[in-house]
């Protein structure tokens, strides 16, 4: 899909509808939105030789359409003329675009239909059915959801199973009209009408549950005609599976509470606190390095932090009274209660802290690590979606623990927390790069790989003068991901929602 100026990346192709010259596609195709970025779409159609599925250098071309996604999403339709090359008009033709925002998914279904006794269509042989799923719109036009595949020569099919999105199925309106239609194909495209029936995602559950999901297969006209006339067969819906997904705001609506700690380095390496060239420097007038990053990473984190206190620790320092090196002490010196109250808190502990600790090393992180970790999984023993942690790792960069920092996150990955390293000050930042599992798999050193990717790693130095919005979109962009991510896997629902019976539970997230 290319044009002289511009390289076109394919997204997909539809099936092929065969012997139509107003064909109706069933086939969907799901694209991310960016309202900030132009995205522009090329849509060719092609008259194809080849046996379906195949693109075959015969194809004859019959032309294209060019927009932008935003042009689509902001008339929910366009329909244009389809060119030829050079700009050339096709004909009359026109392709028609339809745009529907699935954001708001919560969920997809898995349905599948048999029939019995359908009208014989066919002369010498019988019918070949398939079926069509459509739903009605708010203008009470229809829009294909789904087409089955034909079944040849039988008047009891049973047809594939499928899965459908419940927005593309009934809008997430689950008593939204539904009508299914079933026809006898045939290869002119002339397809026979055997009958139709309508019903709702709401009465579908409801009569499966019940074990009576059959309907009549009417043909209208017959039933005009024919005083005796019952029906044309009877569709049967054999198996109905919903999966519910939930989205980070189910899950905090719910009730999910989010605690953050936040970590802060106090190895030598940051320099002595009294010089200003120190990430640490105590200065007067204005917040140095590490409060910088403290207070707009942390302000960030507050909005969704219901109790706003957070755990401060600190590392690699020796601490009194006999200023033994530690690697997870609390900030205010209170081991029975590391929590500050908000950022502001945090702000002062840290300060209060700086003079009366000796910066040192090494670098250990593991250690921090595997003490939220060991809150984490005493949260996960309850087996309900209440308590999310997020472990927030402000350092200069190098760690030297690597073996041990990559083990406790690999094991953490199977817990209900996030760790977000904020990178502070000029360092070569490449090993923490490795630690955000972005390009590939975190595996500890034994080679196990992280059940999900749990590590999102931010350069400060890189976003110092951004704006907070571009700052929030950084450091927590991964987090809604990742809480929805975990839940998933345990199929925990959000609170006060249990799983009404017939819905799968959500562990598969499309």
């Amino acid at each position: 899909m290319g044009s002289a100026h511009r390289v076109h990346l394919q997204v997909g192709r539809t099936e092929v509808v065969r012997s139509s010259l107003h064909p109706v596609f069933s086939k969907v195709f799901t694209v991310d939105y960016y309202f900030e970025e132009v995205q522009r779409l090329r849509f060719e159609v092609y008259d194809t030789h080849g046996p379906s599925g195949f693109s075959c250098q015969e194809d004859d071309f019959l032309g294209g359409m060019e927009c932008t996604l935003g042009q689509i999403v902001a008339q929910k339709k366009v329909t244009r003329p389809l060119l030829l090359k050079f700009g050339r008009n096709a004909g009359k033709s026109t392709i028609t675009v339809i745009a529907e925002d699935i954001s708001g998914n919560n969920g997809y279904v898995e349905l599948s239909f048999r029939a019995r006794k359908l009208d014989d269509k066919d002369l010498f042989s019988k019918s070949d059915p398939f079926l069509e799923l459509y739903r009605v719109n708010d203008d009470q036009g229809l829009q294909l959801v789904y087409r089955t595949e034909v079944v040849k020569n039988n008047l009891n099919p049973v047809w594939e199973p499928f899965k459908v999105s419940l927005s593309s199925l009934c809008s997430c309106e689950e008593t939204r009209p539904l009508k299914c239609l079933v026809w006898d194909y045939d290869s002119r495209g002339k397809h026979d009408f055997i009958g139709e029936f309508t019903t709702t995602f709401a009465e579908m559950q409801k009569v499966f549950r019940e074990g009576q999901a059959q309907w009549d297969c009417v043909n209208p006209k017959y039933k005009q005609k024919r005083r005796s006339y019952k029906n044309s067969g009877a569709v049967i819906l054999a198996d109905l599976k919903f999966h519910r997904v939930y989205s980070f705001l189910d899950y905090i609506m719910g009730g999910c509470q989010i605690h953050f700690t936040v970590a802060i380095d106090f190895t030598a390496s940051n320099g002595d606190p009294r010089n200003s060239c120190s990430l640490h420097y105590i200065n007067p007038y204005q917040p140095n390095e590490y409060l910088k990053a403290l207070v707009s990473v942390g302000e960030i984190c507050q909005d969704y932090d219901s109790d706003k206190r957070f755990s401060a620790l600190g590392f690699g320092a020796r601490i009194p009274p006999k200023y033994e090196v530690s690697h997870d002490f609390a900030i205010n010196f209170n081991p029975e209660d590391d929590e500050c109250e908000g950022i502001q808190g945090v702000v002062e502990a840290y300060q209060n802290c700086l003079p009366r600790v000796q910066l040192y090393g090494p670098t250990n992180v593991a250690p921090i690590i595997s003490k939220v970790a060991r809150v984490a999984a005493a949260e996960e023993r309850t087996g309900e979606a209440s308590q999310y942690y997020i472990l927030l790792i402000l350092t200069d960069g190098v760690v030297t623990d690597m073996a041990d920092t990559r083990e406790a996150i690999v094991r953490a990955s199977r817990l209900p927390m996030s760790i977000i390293i904020v990178g502070v000050g000029n360092a070569d930042f490449t090993d923490m790069q490795v630690l955000d599992g972005d390009d590939g798999v975190l595996r500890s050193p034994r080679g196990e790989p992280a059940l999900r990717d749990i590590v999102q790693f931010v350069p400060f130095r890189e976003l110092k003068n951004a704006s907070p919005t571009a700052l929030a979109k950084c450091v927590l962009a991964e987090v809604p991901k990742q809480v929805v991510e975990y839940y998933s896997h345990r199929g925990l629902p959000p609170r006060g929602l249990g799983v009404p019976a017939g819905e799968a539970s959500p562990g598969c997230t499309p």
